[in-house]
C-alpha cells in the first residue's frame, strides 16, 4: 500500500524546532511526526482504556438522571440506601478514586 500525503502549516519558529529535533534525533521530519503522533495516539487510547469503565458508569447515570426528571418535592428528603445500593456506591467511589481491588473497605471485588 502506497503513502498518504498530509499537508500541515506551522509557523516558521516551530518548523525550526521541529527540524532541530528530528535530525537529534537522527530522523526526517515525516518520520519524526509520525513518532510523535503515534505516541500521542497510544497514550490517549491508553487513558480512555484506564477510563472506560468509569466513562461508562457516568453515562450510564446520566441517561438515569434524565429518564427520572427533576426530584419532586417529596423526594429531595434524605434517601437510605439498602446494603447492595450502598457497596455499589462505594465500588464507584473506589473506581473513580483508584481504590485497590483487594481493600475490603474499597468497595472493590473482596468485598
Amino acid at each position: 500500500m502506497g503513502k498518504v500525503r498530509i499537508s500541515i502549516s506551522l509557523d516558521p519558529e516551530q518548523a525550526e524546532r521541529i527540524r532541530a529535533h528530528a535530525d537529534r534525533a537522527g530522523m526526517d521530519v515525516s518520520a519524526y511526526f509520525v513518532n510523535a503522533a503515534t505516541r500521542q495516539m497510544a497514550e490517549t487510547e491508553a487513558i480512555e482504556d484506564k477510563f472506560r469503565e468509569v466513562d461508562a458508569l457516568i453515562d450510564s447515570v446520566e441517561e438515569e438522571g434524565r429518564l427520572l426528571g427533576p426530584p419532586s418535592d417529596d423526594e429531595t428528603e434524605p434517601v437510605t440506601l439498602t446494603e447492595e445500593e450502598r457497596r455499589h456506591v462505594e465500588r464507584v467511589v473506589g473506581l473513580v478514586l483508584g481504590a485497590a481491588d483487594d481493600d475490603p473497605s474499597s468497595g472493590g471485588a473482596a468485598a
